[in-house]
């Protein structure tokens, strides 16, 4: 390929620090961060212009435990969702591969939502055609942001049906299908940027007088399984940090290796991915898909709103920016979060992360269901919610990451890619040996530098044609 025609976006340093940008570029990104010019990509980043990243404490009222339950909010990013991140550095990836071709390739983005619609963002931006492939109950919301976008998609049957079609679309000439299941780039996206945010943060609170500087455990529900590589770099800095993966009570496929379907969606999809490092893993809860819905209902509903600042004391400020960042995955991952705090008796000053992926932009419709078929809220609802789904977790159905677990996870990664989809078990073999994500953890840097030859021979022009 030429690299002339490449639209060259932000390397991962960039995305970790976007105060190492051209100013004059990171002015330009800011005050363009959703239109549809290339320089656009410049804004994947966790943080703000002042360079700290969107986060918020969860009021201790809230989740009733002693240590501070910190989550990063990704509906700052690009789409209003972490998700175009991943997206953009498996396309980004593929284009240094010379895989695909700017104004050639229709790129195909088999997702559950928020992945398909950083494809059609980000795609778009990148000269290229995008055609995103998803399970026809995901929200109506998804489907209306990629066509915003520019985008195409294609309503499937079910995850089985979604991975069906996406092979089917993929061997038809010009089209390249983008696998974030099986793509490191989407892990390197969350170790690099995601897990390094998250431990600059650490630091940062600490300036303020807000813990003890170190993270006792990252919390994430799995769905490619790219979110919680973050936990990989957060644990190289805190050798105490326990991993916690999430999944569904209706799925509950590293629990107990079964499947089924549930409404978390973006996460439970019934295997596990081949990016995810399941040997680093400290324990698996399984969440109940009701009370996480239920969840975001009291969040965003003004009666739920009214109950919490009324009753709880909680500040109008907290609920406000509550029901504007959470999403369902997001009350998942906060309610996983009180469960660990209770399970390891966390005291007082330590630290907990997790992630809200969206928010409720995507989920008006399913609150909307959910009202006409249990009713409007109440005061009397909003405080059975806010007891038992809030401050009544308990530490059931957790599993912890012994030896056994460990290789009883893999070897369920095993049985789908190696023998239902004929991947290479001599590769997967090799991701036992810490080594072999070190490797690929490295690969960032590379990348980088590879990024940053190919702006070099432009004479530092980011984009095809500019100088």
């Amino acid at each position: 390929m030429s690299y002339t025609q490449m639209v060259l976006g932000p390397t991962y340093e960039e995305m970790l620090h976007p105060e190492k940008m051209d100013p004059a570029l990171r002015k330009k990104t800011i005050k363009e961060r959703d239109s549809l010019i290339p320089e656009a990509l410049f804004n994947i980043t966790w943080k703000d212009g002042d360079n700290i990243p969107y986060f918020m404490i969860i009021p201790p009222q809230i989740t009733g435990v002693d240590a501070n339950i910190i989550v990063l909010l990704g509906k700052n990013f690009p789409t209003g969702s972490h998700k175009v991140g991943s997206t953009y550095s498996v396309t980004m990836e593929k284009q240094l591969e010379g895989t695909i071709h700017p104004s050639r390739d229709t790129l195909v983005y088999p997702s559950t939502g928020n992945f398909g619609i950083g494809g059609a963002w980000v795609a778009v931006r990148m000269g290229y055609d995008p055609l995103v492939i998803l399970p026809s109950s995901v929200s109506r919301e998804r489907f209306d942001r990629i066509t915003s976008y520019g985008g195409r998609y294609i309503k499937a049957s079910g995850l089985a049906g979604m991975f069906k079609e996406a092979k089917k679309v993929g061997s038809q000439p010009g089209m390249t299908v983008m696998n974030q299941f099986i793509s490191m780039a989407n892990y390197r996206f969350h170790y690099t940027v995601t897990g390094n945010t998250i431990v600059e943060l650490m630091e940062y609170l600490q300036s303020q007088g807000i813990g003890n500087g170190r993270c006792e455990a990252f919390i994430s529900a799995v769905g490619s399984g790219g979110t919680i590589a973050a936990g990989d770099r957060v644990k190289q800095t805190f050798s105490e940090n326990r991993i916690v993966a999430l999944e569904p009570f209706q799925c509950p496929t590293l629990y107990s290796n079964g499947s089924g379907d549930h409404d978390i969606q973006g996460i439970g999809d019934g295997i596990v991915t081949w990016i995810h490092n399941v040997h680093n893993m400290d324990a698996v809860i399984c969440m109940d898909d009701k009370d996480c819905k239920k969840g975001l209902r009291l969040l965003t509903d003004p009666v739920g709103r009214r109950y919490m600042t009324r009753e709880e004391n909680i500040s109008m400020e907290e609920v406000e920016k509550m029901a504007q960042n959470f999403g369902i995955s997001g009350v998942c991952n906060l309610l996983g979060a009180i469960r660990t705090a209770k399970h390891y008796k966390l005291p007082k000053g330590t630290n907990i992360v997790t992630i809200c992926t969206d928010s409720i932009d995507r989920y008006h419709s399913v609150m909307k269901e959910m009202e006409e078929r249990e009713g409007r809220m109440t005061m009397n609802k909003a405080a059975k919610i806010f007891e038992k789904i809030f401050q009544n977790q308990g530490t059931n159905h957790i599993q912890e990451g012994t030896s056994f677990n460990r290789q009883r996870w893999f070897e369920i990664k095993r049985s789908y890619w190696v023998k239902e989809c004929g991947m290479d078990d001599a590769g997967l073999e090799a991701q036992k040996d810490p080594g072999w994500w070190k490797k690929e953890q490295a690969k960032c840097a590379e990348i980088d530098n590879e990024i940053l030859e190919i702006r070099r021979d432009r004479k530092n022009a980011l984009l095809p044609g500019t100088s």
